[in-house]
């Protein structure tokens, strides 16, 4: 995750993070990516099921019922382990996490037990008596997922009115007074949809919004065709940092960031280097503080039957399941090669990763694609867009 308002338009200075001890539980959520200690933000796909049927989906999610989910007593004995384990953040997800009806008992029960608790929606359920409840409750934050504006988003959703129904849902989060967010999937289908998100950042007073780059898991293994180029990604980068200035200049704080390509890092600490050196000091101090991806050590997955995994792109790969042991006995055991070796990643890729000069600030980027076009899990993920020249 790279905050592009943090870094590029400064909002974020190394002592913020410093100020604080850098360690997960004392820092507020907006610094947590700089914690020191990297306790792992956990994200539980609740339920499988889901009301869209969205071609990118990782978790091949159905609008069906499926059996093994975790009971909501199950989900609870969960909760209590991470809050103890001293998980700062608790991101309910499916499928589409308010199918589940027990959803407001679960994220109330983690409010309880002292944790930050978010959701990730594709925000169609959002009634406002429900918007009131997740107010009630404490919940943090919720991520609603626009892939575009209309005519874009429905197609990539998978079913008419999606969109509609999400702009509802976040009117709804606003209107209770719970912060709402964005989340945006690249590719080519919608890159051109970028501005007009911007657009409604600013129509709509939506404080926060996370360009995700494209991973190739689950229905989105069948998209790798759909990936930008190298010279699309640091085009749209470009394209995101301007748009972020423009906003800020203009008197927007809005929080804009980018996740799952940690290239997307040294891209923006080069450009700063030439428009503002004393600013891309201090940047590149944070991406250091930052590590780079953390699958498998500050970012954990949950599945909706218990199976525990590096991250939610992962499924194929399973460390354990909490039904038989507790999450923080799994993700502290040393024994199982993959997670101790990603705990550790930067001496194990191989490549132009292991020469590259940007390792301390990217940790060899996302393995998992890496391992999807590759079939070698250690290899250069092929979605960095950093030349050779720039990595040496």
């Amino acid at each position: 995750m790279i905050g592009i308002s943090k870094l590029y338009c400064g909002t974020v200075e190394p002592s913020d993070a410093l100020r604080y001890g850098r360690m997960s539980s004392q820092l507020p959520s907006h610094l947590l990516q700089f914690s020191q200690d990297k306790k792992p933000v956990v994200v539980w796909n609740i339920t499988r099921r889901c009301n869209l049927k969205c071609v990118h989906c990782y978790a091949h999610a159905k609008d069906i019922p499926f059996e093994n989910e975790l009971s909501t007593e199950e989900g609870k004995m969960l909760i209590a382990d991470l809050a103890q384990f001293g998980a700062p953040v608790l991101l309910l997800s499916g499928g589409e996490p308010l199918v589940r009806k027990d959803l407001p008992e679960l994220a109330a029960y983690a409010v309880e037990k002292g944790m930050r608790a978010v959701i990730s929606t594709n925000g169609t359920l959002i009634t406002q008596k429900m918007a009131e409840t997740l107010k009630e409750i404490g919940l943090s934050y919720v991520g609603i997922s626009l892939d575009g504006m209309e005519d874009i988003n429905d197609r990539f959703r998978g079913v008419k009115g999606a969109f509609n129904a999400a702009l509802e849902g976040i009117k709804n989060c606003k209107a209770a007074g719970i912060k709402v967010g964005l989340r945006f999937t690249v590719n080519k289908f919608n890159v051109g949809e970028i501005p007009n998100i911007f657009h409604l950042l600013e129509d709509m007073d939506i404080p926060r919004v996370c360009f995700y780059h494209l991973v190739y898991a689950g229905r989105g293994s069948n998209l790798v065709e759909q990936d930008l180029s190298h010279g699309e990604t640091r085009a749209v980068l470009d394209l995101i940092m301007d748009y972020t200035q423009s906003l800020h200049d203009r008197g927007f704080q809005k929080e804009v960031l980018t996740v799952d390509n940690h290239a997307d890092g040294p891209y923006l600490y080069l450009r700063l280097l030439k428009e503002n050196p004393k600013r891309a000091e201090e940047v590149l101090e944070l991406l250091k503080m930052n590590e780079g991806n953390s699958s498998g050590r500050g970012i954990g997955c949950v599945s909706w039957d218990g199976a525990v995994h590096a991250d939610q792109f992962w499924r194929h790969h399973s460390f354990g399941n909490v039904r038989q042991r507790p999450f923080s006995e799994i993700w502290t055991d040393a024994s199982d090669p993959l997670l101790s070796r990603l705990k550790e990643k930067k001496k194990y890729v191989t490549g132009r990763c292991a020469e590259c000069r940007w390792l301390d600030v990217c940790a060899g980027n996302f393995r998992v694609r890496a391992e999807a076009v590759t079939g070698d899990i250690w290899a250069p993920d092929p979605a960095c867009y950093l030349t050779d020249a720039e990595i040496r």
